[in-house]
């Protein structure tokens, strides 16, 4: 799994204002620069937030972004697939949607296992969770093996 830029930078704005709290509305300049994202492509995808339902968004000089529910009722992945689609794709298919023959035929279950364990994780972990760094046990516990943070 690959996470783009634009779906790191959308959690993490989803996160401030997660972290800002329910009735706070903050600006997109100031989400860019807590987060160090380029305001433009914040833009871009705060409005990509709101279609999506997750912000809502007021103008004026109280205006900015707010969150369009409580943060405990949005995952990452909610986040993540507004902003770039589905959690996990080969060649840009949905695993279901492919077929193999021959010897690669049992690499679809091998898909469709590591799509349900990115799901099992992003979908399970809220922004409250991770704004709070409360993340869930089962979450926790990924972390804490050597090679979970070591690249073969």
């Amino acid at each position: 799994m690959r996470i783009s830029a634009r779906a790191d930078y959308a959690v993490r704005a989803a996160l401030e204002l997660a972290a800002a709290g329910d009735d706070a509305s903050l600006k997109a300049e100031a989400l860019a620069a807590a987060q160090g994202i380029p305001h433009k492509f914040l833009e871009g995808i705060l409005g990509d937030l709101r279609r999506g339902g997750l912000v809502t968004s007021r103008r004026g000089g109280n205006g900015g972004y707010q969150l369009a529910r409580p943060a405990a009722q949005i995952s990452l992945a909610d986040v993540i697939r507004v902003a770039d689609g589905p959690l996990v794709s080969v060649r840009g298919v949905r695993p279901p949607e492919l077929s193999y023959g021959g010897p690669a035929e049992s690499l679809l279950p091998v898909w469709i296992a590591a799509r349900a364990s990115v799901r099992k994780v992003l979908d399970e972990v809220t922004l409250a969770q991770v704004a709070a760094a409360e993340l869930p046990a089962e979450v926790q516990s990924l972390t804490e093996t050597a090679d979970a943070w070591t690249n073969p």
